[in-house]
């Protein structure tokens, strides 16, 4: 089946009640572009790695919605074009513009598989779950990732960043919190390394998901891991599930705007002399970064670069309970 993109262009200002409008019509799973910066809020639900800031905003916003080749274009369209005067009368709406184009009918949720094959990243194989390992290969530690629509597949620079670190201060028994866990990537080297346990937090159902079949495709138990869901600057339920400084590291993986906001409820989790790993933090904010891992109590001991991006790592005290 073949839909129509329709690509209406209109004002960040505007951009709500057009979707309003074009959901009243029945158009619904529309996509917004624009550049307007997050809230203080919306960051603290963001566990997930995003694009970089640019520090450009602009005004235009763009909204895009699909009809299928049988619907009734021209009515719908008309009463798109109504419902964007109506709205003009008290708000700027824009040009108003509305160009079209043909898509083919796309599954979009396994669209992505064909963009994912298998690398390296030093002499770990990451290969999604629908490759096979050659032959030369079956000696290498071996990590079998299926991230769905969880974010997760080791190519980015910041999950290499973070893997790298895993294996430089992952012991054996060692326990990991990965904080924003996606597709349990980091949960399941942190075992191959010789991670005792991990339990992983997201927001987001499918990273849940994502993790449990990807903990099985990888034969790791499930007296070895735990998966929560949750906010853990805003649920106050999800630190009742876990213990204070019960990890001997914690990872996560977000954006450093989210990281400073985190910092203070994570290390709670860490124990004494444990290791806090933060990457997702774009050049220039790695020492707002340090900043809040310092009033947190922790003591910066690196900072690593891959690129544009870098990891923070920070260490807790260890208390001499002996003193006085």
């Amino acid at each position: 089946m073949k839909w129509k993109q329709f690509r209406l262009h209109t004002t960040v200002a505007a951009e709500d009640l057009v979707i309003d409008k074009l959901m009243e019509l029945g158009i619904e799973g529309v996509q917004v572009e624009d550049s307007v910066p997050m809230t203080r809020e919306e960051k603290a639900q963001m566990f997930v790695d995003i694009l970089p800031e640019t520090g450009q905003e602009r005004e235009e916003a763009v909204v895009t919605f699909y009809l299928e080749e049988e619907e009734g274009k021209e009515q719908i369209l008309k009463a798109v074009k109504e419902g964007l005067k109506e709205l003009a009368s008290f708000i700027d709406v824009g040009n108003g513009e509305i160009e079209e184009s043909e898509t083919e009918d796309v599954d979009w949720v396994n669209n992505w598989k064909q963009y994912f094959h298998q690398f390296y990243i030093d002499d770990i194989l990451i290969t999604p779950s629908w490759e096979p390992v050659k032959q030369e290969d079956k000696d290498k530690m071996i990590i079998h990732i299926d991230p769905g629509t969880a974010f997760g597949t080791g190519m980015h620079e910041t999950t290499q960043l973070c893997i790298r670190q895993l294996r430089k201060w992952i012991k054996s028994g060692d326990t990991l919190l990965d904080i924003g866990c996606g597709s349990g990537i980091l949960g399941m080297l942190a075992v191959k390394f010789g991670g005792q346990f991990f339990t992983g937090i997201d927001l987001d159902p499918c990273a849940i998901t994502a993790t449990m079949e990807n903990m099985e495709e990888n034969q790791i138990e499930s007296c070895q891991y735990e998966v929560l869901s949750g906010n853990l600057i805003e649920d106050p339920a999800l630190p009742g599930r876990m213990k204070y400084e019960t990890y001997d590291v914690v990872v996560s993986n977000i954006l450093a705007d989210v990281l400073v906001l985190l910092t203070p409820f994570a290390v709670r989790f860490l124990k004494e002399d444990g290791v806090y790993i933060t990457s997702g933090i774009i050049e220039g904010k790695e020492q707002t970064v340090a900043e809040a891992m310092e009033q947190a109590g922790l003591q910066v001991i690196d900072i690593c670069r891959q690129g544009e991006w870098r990891a923070v790592i920070g260490r807790k005290p260890h208390t001499d309970h002996t003193a006085g």
